[in-house]
């Protein structure tokens, strides 16, 4: 073999000799760990799909209340349990607060008898009203006949009607103040607020005295009149309503009549009176429940404070167990055994007991309030599983050859626990984390449903309240728990799916990872 120093010199030529040697210019930009998660977290479809739920969600509980003129603690009875409306959407053929209804002709006509009187004319209390007249009304409750049939001798129809303009009229009492306040308003906008009283003399069946949308007149079993003075008992006669007014010695119909020394009864129209106090048309958007409420107001505060109950215990209980578990994994033997011991203690307490005796001894003697406690109950034993996921990742990574690097390197335990270990752990724990937040969620509303807890009120709203009080009305008016029920079954499903999502995106072992 031929030796180095007896090669010539020609032999070797320098690669580099004028030019200066410097590192070769990135062609594309450093990708930083945030968003290489985020580039991650976007190739996950169904996550994205969730996060944009949750975040419609959130901004329905956050902007709706300032949307609409409703308030949390307003109700009206007598709008109880209406259908949603909403003039928009009603345009597109849904939610315009309708329904179909069955029945004879005495209950079509008193429907129709709601809309012909808007039609009166003081100057004619003798007046007939005629059908085709409401052709074009607004204030029709009736909107089409669906049929017409007969069962077992009797004349059924079923039709199309308007949840808020059946409401009709009723006799109320007001004062000699009240009274010219609301004639003065009727005056101003034109809306037909006060109408004739009723000659109950004339209504032959005991029944109908207190009912005061029979204005017109009926036979004994409430069928109406025609001009002759025949009972009218079938879709195709019926063309006419015969006044039934009360009226003065002049033939005038009579608006008020006396009800004390400073005081009138009247008769007035339901749906305009509910214009007269609220100053607007009565329309609500997901309907109202059974004690006058509207749905979607309470629903937006019901989000507003399952959410802030469920972060914030996510987010304490994720500080806790963060640095509890840390601790554990990191220093292992009789530390993590004596940590550990003391977990099992607090997890073998049931949840239920916690929370019933947080109810007990702190919201029944009025130290705190239902929902401080609940976040106390739920915090005490809470963090036990986001601590026992933090010490297995510990324990995984604390041995790792970049560990050893640094402890070599001369790094402090804090620095090795919350600077290299911590880091690679995040998917794991944050996955945990978020996940808490549908399991308080979902506990809170069963808590509320059961009345364990109490988070109801004229001035606050929980899920789990809605739910209960709407069960009754399952059959008859879904819309009341449905609203509730599509909301948590969407946080629920949303919620697993984006933890699922940050959990790959956080992920170091993932980063720089091609699909």
């Amino acid at each position: 073999m031929q030796n180095i120093k007896d090669l010539p010199e020609n032999s070797f030529e320098f690669v580099q000799l004028d030019d200066r040697i410097h590192d070769t210019k990135f062609e594309t930009k450093p990708v930083g760990y945030l968003k290489d998660a985020w580039n991650r977290f976007k190739k996950n479809r169904a996550s994205v799909v969730a996060a944009i739920i949750i975040i419609i969600i959130v901004l329905y509980g956050i902007i709706y209340p300032f949307c609409t003129t409703k308030k949390l603690s307003e109700n009206n009875v007598e709008y109880s349990l209406m259908r949603p409306k909403n003039d928009f959407l009603s345009n597109l053929g849904f939610c315009n607060g309708q329904y179909t209804k069955k029945g004879t002709l005495s209950s079509y006509a008193q429907d129709y008898g709601k809309a012909v009187l808007y039609l009166y004319r003081p100057d004619n209390t003798e007046q007939i009203f005629q059908i085709s007249e409401l052709d074009d009304l607004e204030f029709n409750p009736v909107k089409k006949i669906n049929k017409t049939y007969n069962s077992e001798g009797l004349n059924y129809i079923e039709y199309r009607v308007d949840q808020y303009l059946e409401k009709g009229f009723e006799r109320v009492q007001v004062t000699k103040e009240e009274y010219d306040a609301m004639l003065k308003w009727q005056e101003d906008t034109g809306y037909q607020l006060f109408f004739p009283l009723i000659n109950t003399a004339n209504l032959t069946n005991p029944m109908h005295l207190t009912n005061d949308d029979l204005w017109y007149k009926v036979d004994s079993k409430g069928y109406p009149l025609d001009k002759n003075g025949k009972a009218v008992k079938s879709i195709e006669n019926f063309e006419y309503l015969v006044p039934n007014f009360l009226t003065d010695s002049d033939g005038k119909a009579v608006y008020h009549t006396p009800a004390g020394s400073d005081s009138y009864f009247v008769r007035v129209s339901r749906y305009v009176r509910y214009i007269y106090t609220y100053g607007e048309e009565p329309a609500f958007l997901l309907g109202s429940d059974g004690i006058g409420y509207d749905i979607a107001v309470r629903l937006a505060y019901g989000i507003r404070l399952s959410l802030i109950l469920a972060i914030c215990v996510a987010a304490i209980n994720f500080f806790i167990g963060s640095i509890y578990g840390a601790i554990e994994g990191y220093y292992g033997g009789v530390v993590d055994m004596t940590m550990e011991r003391i977990t099992d203690v607090l997890g073998g307490v049931p949840t239920m007991v916690v929370i019933t005796l947080f109810n007990i001894f702190l919201v029944e003697t009025n130290k705190v309030s239902p929902a401080v406690s609940f976040i106390i109950a739920f915090i005490a034993t809470g963090w036990i599983g986001t601590a026992r996921s933090v010490r297995t990742q510990f324990y995984r990574f604390k041995r790792q050859e970049y560990v050893l690097a640094a402890r070599t390197l001369g790094a402090k335990d804090f620095r090795l626990m919350f600077k290299h270990v911590f880091p690679n752990s995040l998917g794991t724990i944050i996955t945990s984390s978020v996940l808490v937040i549908p399991g308080v969620i979902f506990s809170e509303t069963s808590l509320s449903y059961l009345g364990i807890i109490d988070l109801n009120g004229p001035n606050a709203s929980s899920i789990g309240t809605m739910l209960s009080n709407g069960q009754q009305y399952l059959s008859t008016y879904p819309h009341i728990i449905l609203w509730p029920a599509v909301i948590i079954a969407l946080l629920m499903l949303c919620f697993n799916l984006f933890g699922n999502g940050l959990r790959d995106a956080f992920n170091p072992s993932l980063r720089g990872v091609e699909d």
